[in-house]
């Protein structure tokens, strides 16, 4: 059975460093480094640096599901607002 996490490199300041993620997350890092006009590798170093966990690779699981959280918690508060507005 092939494994679902898939390990990748990536240099941070200057040092190639392992990741191991499922392509879910990977992909979903891309589109957010994507949307905000940055490198995938400028968006992993940013997270690296501010990290409090000792594991990377479960840092930017954290970070992904935080950053799809907000844009849920913004996309239910616009469409609150929307319905105020209609009333």
């Amino acid at each position: 059975m092939k494994s679902l996490v898939i390990k990748r490199s990536v240099i941070i300041d200057g040092r190639k460093t392992s990741i191991s993620l499922e392509d879910e997350f990977w992909m979903s890092l891309r589109k957010i480094a994507d949307g905000r006009g940055e490198t995938l590798t400028r968006l992993v170093t940013g997270i690296n640096a501010s990290r409090k966990n000792a594991n990377l690779s479960s840092c930017l699981r954290i970070f992904v599901l935080e950053f799809y959280k907000e844009q849920s918690v913004q996309q239910s508060q616009a469409f609150q607002q929307r319905q105020i507005i209609v009333q």
